[in-house]
């Protein structure tokens, strides 16, 4: 049965052809027979057009002196009557019309009615399939209930284990744990102790959450489940619920052995929370997983591993001991994680030598293990745009802010208007930041649009912070407020460029006074609220202060917003020439990195030397790069020769190792009649004894 499960789409294929081949043959039974109403039939009979009539019943077929056949069926047998006796019957009187009779074929009707038995057919054999598959299990139609956990044993795939992990040094020793317990449970057992029935993996995207959750089963060297949280429920109802039950008995059955859960949020939510009432089917699902996990059954030998970015809106069930008994808070690596992650992500990349993890590392704070490998892959692919054999420094550093800003759009048309106004606004923004004590360096300023900003600045911070002061915060709506501040003093007026600028420095006084209470006068009071609706807790946002203090709030948020644009336009007003050398540099060279800015900043090199050295170094890159790129492919176009000369080289090796054989084989047969002779030589010795 499963053979002709699988042959289906000949058998389809035959009955189409089958079909097509009987409604050819009742195509090709005669005449096409043009149907006509009844007024019309008759119209051709008084104009005495037919010379041949056939009568059926109430069916009318005529032929007319053109050829042609027309057919009609008469209202009723008396209207037939009437048509025959004042037409038909005078017309055959006079000869001008031929009456025949012909008895229908029997065997129009079945020929009529194959198709549809050939339609009833193929359904029925859909159905028949369909139903097999359903009682097959596995991924057939009807096993809706039927885990969709994908299980990874040793040896089917590359082994991941946790020397492929870098960065993650403390959570790589919660999670050894788990491999100790699997391999030596009996050390654990002794003792009374009881390994965590499920680890909770904790961060943002791109973390590396997934990926350790496979390093601990391949150190483990058990089977591995992977799973959705989306993959548990679907539109029928039970689903969900008797997947999560049909996972956990595979479990058993291969157990020990760990079940990865990715996405749990999707399948975890609060119960009875979300607009409109709660899910129903969810729900079920998770009841039905928080009795797998923790219920009258034992499930020794299975370990639940499970990975989100949002713990905020699990079901506090799902985080009790004794079934989610740990959680490992996977964040971004930093400076010295960065630098490993580095090193393992470079093993199959060839870098130049002037390339250093470490000052990598220094310059992509913020960076996750995501973020990392797509930038050295970034990297590699720009060093095969240019046909280069390594990937140098620049790429790495295009490379970096390709993927922070987007990709550079030098072919995009900019007035001249507009690139001076870019370039005052940049050069706004980057004063204001050297300006300040506590701004980070500025690492690089352009003015070439990248994604969605026509140009923009970028700080780089000296190391890796995780608190900000309240100095920090309002230098640093100091520095977005820069580049508004140079487009009023140098132009005489202000663009929508400053847009994404202004939204982002509300922010940052709105949570200074509302949430980190940095204000002086209303305290350090908490005015935010965190019930939102995507936390999956409330119907609405709540407000928890009136009317008076959400005035007092809009207040002092403008307070600190018109300070610190005071702030800016002092700093630019004292600095105003540096603000017009520093743009003009940009108009030239359109981007300048963080050493050529200094050297302008100071006054150590004047704006003639600093645009010499950019292009004369752009001229020598380029050069160095197209002499690169032409060896590259020339070593390139040897390599292919020789691998075809190698090629060639084994085809007449393999054709010389088959006539030489061809040549033994005739040896051997010569040997063999030789030794044939030798017998029959002996023979007749013996008859002659």
């Amino acid at each position: 049965m499963n053979r002709f499960a699988k042959n289906i789409g000949v058998y389809i294929i035959i009955l189409v052809v089958v079909m097509a081949v009987t409604w050819i043959y009742q195509g090709s039974q005669g005449p096409q027979v043009k149907e006509v109403e009844f007024s019309e039939f008759v119209t051709y009979i008084q104009k005495n057009q037919i010379e041949e009539l056939t009568i059926v019943e109430t069916s009318l077929l005529g032929t007319l002196k053109s050829g042609e056949k027309v057919s009609a069926y008469a209202p009723s047998a008396v209207e037939l009557m009437l048509l025959s006796e004042k037409y038909i019957f005078p017309q055959i009187e006079n000869g001008t019309l031929v009456l025949t009779s012909e008895k229908p074929s029997s065997a129009s009707w079945i020929l009529s009615l194959l198709p549809t038995a050939v339609m009833i057919l193929i359904f029925v054999l859909f159905w028949f399939v369909f139903m097999q598959q359903g009682q097959g299990g596995g991924k057939g139609v009807m096993s809706f209930g039927k885990s969709r956990a994908r299980l990874h044993k040793e040896g089917e795939q590359r082994l991941v284990t946790f020397s492929d992990v870098a960065g993650l040094d403390e959570e790589k020793e919660e999670l050894a744990e788990v491999v100790d317990f699997l391999r030596y449970p009996k050390k654990y057992r002794n003792l009374g102790a009881r390994i965590p029935k499920g680890i909770l993996l904790v961060g943002p995207p791109g973390t590396g959450k997934t990926y350790i959750s496979r390093a601990t089963a391949g150190e483990a060297g058990v089977p591995f489940f992977t799973i959705s949280g989306s993959d548990f429920v679907e539109m029928f109802v039970g689903v969900g619920a008797s997947r999560v039950r049909d996972l956990f008995e595979q479990a058993k059955k291969n157990a020990p052995c760990i079940v990865f859960i990715d996405e749990i949020d999707a399948v975890g939510r609060k119960r009875g929370a979300g607009l409109g009432g709660g899910h129903d089917e969810r729900e079920q699902t998770l009841n039905q997983l928080l009795v797998e996990m923790d219920g009258f059954a034992e499930n020794s030998g299975i370990i639940i591993l499970a990975a989100t970015n949002r713990p905020d809106i699990l079901d506090p069930a799902l985080l009790r001991p004794g079934r989610f008994d740990r959680q490992i808070v996977i964040g971004v690596p930093d400076i010295k994680g960065r630098e490993a992650i580095f090193r393992v992500h470079s093993r199959n990349k060839p870098l130049d030598k002037d390339v250093d993890p470490k000052v990598l590392a220094r310059r992509t704070p913020g960076f996750t293990p995501a973020d990392i490998e797509n930038m050295l892959n970034e990297a590699a692919l720009l060093t095969a745009r240019r046909n280069g054999k390594v990937i140098r420094m620049a790429e790495i550093e295009e490379a970096i802010t390709k993927v922070i800003a987007g990709p550079e759009k030098k072919s995009r048309v900019i007035s001249e208007a507009e690139r001076k106004l870019t370039a005052y606004h940049e050069a706004g923004h980057a004063l204001v930041a050297r300006l300040l004590p506590n701004t980070d360096p500025v690492h690089q300023i352009t003015i070439i649009p990248r994604g969605l900003a026509g140009g923009f600045t970028m700080i780089l911070p000296k190391e890796d912070k995780y608190f900000r002061t309240k100095t920090d915060m309002e230098e640093q709506i100091i520095h977005l407020l820069g580049g508004r501040v140079a487009e009023k003093l140098t132009l005489n007026d202000i663009s929508t460029g400053a847009s994404n600028d202004i939204e982002r420095a509300t922010e940052i006084a709105r949570a200074m006074v509302t949430k980190y209470g940095m204000s002086d006068r209303l305290g350090p009071v908490n005015y935010s609220s965190a019930d939102e609706v995507f936390l999956g807790k409330d119907f609405s946002t709540r407000r928890n202060y009136s009317e008076e203090m959400a005035k007092e709030i809009d207040e002092e948020v403008r307070t600190i917003i018109e300070k610190a644009f005071a702030k800016a336009e002092q700093l630019l007003s004292e600095n105003i020439d540096k603000l017009h050398l520093v743009a003009n540099v940009l108009l030239e060279i359109e981007t300048l990195d963080a050493d050529q800015f200094e050297k302008l900043f100071t006054g150590e090199k004047t704006a003639e030397e600093i645009i010499t050295e950019s292009q004369e170094q752009a001229r020598v890159t380029e050069a160095n790069n197209a002499k690169e790129a032409a060896e590259h492919l020339a070593e390139l176009a040897a390599e292919e020769e020789y691998d075809e000369a190698d090629d060639s080289d084994d085809d007449y090796s393999e054709e010389y190792s088959d006539g030489s054989e061809d040549d033994d084989d005739d040896y051997d047969d010569e040997e063999g009649d030789e030794e044939d002779g030798d017998e029959d030589w002996d023979d007749s010795e013996d008859e002659n004894e």
